[in-house]
């Protein structure tokens, strides 16, 4: 297989949908999403099976825990993907919307309406259920999508693209919008972000080197989210009850995923009740805590501690993005502290803070720069269908149009409309015959 020319032969086939997409109705685009998730749901069988094959080769090529766990399918996911594809469906249509107008003093109406951004590559590793999500985003943006799932999950995103793609011929979709990169040769992913012009935008989603890789080598505009180093402040003016459950939540509910709290930064004013309470908790979790000198010398020797694995921090702990069960600790003296290791230490995706003083909540969300901020509630919220948008293409880092979990809306742009009535600038129009003349001598003289 010649790579260039596949690369070329999906984008193609891709950018032919998009004129036709553009017009869709709402209508239909809803009935695709809808019978997909009707053939989800008569599939199960077939999908769990598929994606049993993908387990069985992570397994024997030894995978970690925390990439298996992001590969697995069962019912209960099956469920989640399923009520995605409803949920997107339920959703405003954003495409045509117009969300400026106003008139200059000449009558021109000027205004900008949403519009698909075209072309996305979206390139995402061991999770198939992102298959689904951006797949039904994209569809009901009317954008076309290439989905470049990682080679651990071909079989698992094959029978779903495959399921995606019946419903789009029962539904009058066009099927070819959504286009599955059916290899696992790399190279294919590098020709691929060399097609400016057929792809508008790529989308990586995965850990720190794809990320990295995708955006060091495309030609192609890459909206990014490099890593989830998430951060949790226990202020001296928590709620103990609200603290020990959000630290809880956010480390341990689901370690694996990128707004699960990879640090635990402490107020020290309440470090000595707070930390020895978490640190039991978070033992019978089978969580290891790293931790600084100050968290280290009060827990190691600690009853409540004592089935906890507790272990010196090193300054690269601070920065890793574990997604497994261990948390980085540390001691500070005041608000101002947390923010400045937050600054130094985060990845700019979520960071929460636990308080019952208003003004501090208030300072933390204003001065911690990153593109989901909490008080009083886990991170593990930063996601496009618990924030009410029925699903994400990823949770931007970068500061441009996109920021955070990325749905619908983000999934399209304004273009500038203008609504005349024979309007001209200056009031520079077709000049008489004598003009005319005049300026053709000019030009001659010239």
């Amino acid at each position: 297989m010649d790579a260039r020319q596949y690369a070329e032969s999906i984008a193609k086939k891709a950018k032919k949908t998009t004129r036709q997409l553009s017009s869709l109705t709402t209508d239909i685009k809803n009935k695709a999403l809808l019978k997909t998730a009707q053939l989800l749901d008569k599939n199960r069988q077939l999908i769990l099976q598929e994606n049993q094959k993908d387990l069985e080769n992570a397994e024997k090529k030894g995978y970690s825990k925390a990439l298996l766990d992001r590969l697995a399918l069962n019912d209960k996911r099956i469920d989640q993907m399923i009520q995605v594809l409803e949920d997107v469906a339920a959703l405003p249509d954003p495409v045509g919307e117009i969300i400026n107008m106003w008139t200059r003093p000449n009558g021109l109406k000027v205004g900008q309406m949403r519009v698909p951004l075209g072309v996305i590559l979206i390139i995402y590793e061991a999770r198939p259920n992102v298959t689904i999500e951006a797949a039904s985003l994209c569809m009901k943006s009317s954008n076309a999508v290439i989905l470049k799932g990682g080679s651990e999950t071909i079989n698992s995103n094959r029978i779903l693209v495959d399921i995606i793609k019946q419903a789009c011929r029962e539904t009058c979709f066009p099927e070819d919008a959504v286009m599955f990169v059916d290899t696992t040769d790399r190279s294919v992913v590098n020709e691929l972000l060399k097609l400016e012009g057929l792809i508008d935008v790529a989308i990586p989603r995965g850990g720190e080197s794809l990320i990295r890789a995708v955006a060091e080598n495309s030609r192609i505009p890459v909206i990014k989210h490099y890593k989830g180093v998430c951060n949790l402040y226990i202020d001296d003016e928590a709620d103990m009850e609200k603290a020990l459950n959000i630290a809880y939540n956010a480390k341990v509910q689901r370690p694996s995923v990128c707004n699960a709290i990879e640090n635990l930064v402490v107020n020290k004013k309440i470090a000595d009740k707070f930390l020895p309470e978490i640190a039991y908790y978070y033992g019978k979790a089978g969580v290891e805590m790293r931790c600084d000198e100050y968290s280290y010398n009060l827990l190691i020797n600690h009853p409540k501690a004592k089935d906890t694995e507790i272990v010196p921090a090193k300054e690269e702990d601070y920065y890793e993005e574990f997604l497994d069960l261990i948390i980085a600790v540390k001691v500070v003296e005041d608000l101002d502290e947390a923010i400045d290791f937050i600054e130094k230490y985060g990845s700019h995706h979520s960071d929460a803070i636990v308080t019952e003083n208003y003004t501090k909540g208030m300072k933390f969300i204003q001065q911690v720069d990153s593109a989901a901020v909490y008080i009083n509630a886990s991170t593990r919220f930063t996601d496009g269908n618990e924030f009410g948008l029925g699903a994400e293409m990823g949770i931007s880092t970068d500061k441009i149009h996109a920021r955070g979990p990325m749905a619908l809306k983000e999934l399209t742009i304004p273009k500038f409309i203008v609504f005349g009535n024979g309007q001209l600038r200056e009031n520079v129009g077709i000049p008489k015959d004598e003009e005319e003349v005049k300026i053709d001598t000019q030009a001659c003289n010239l």
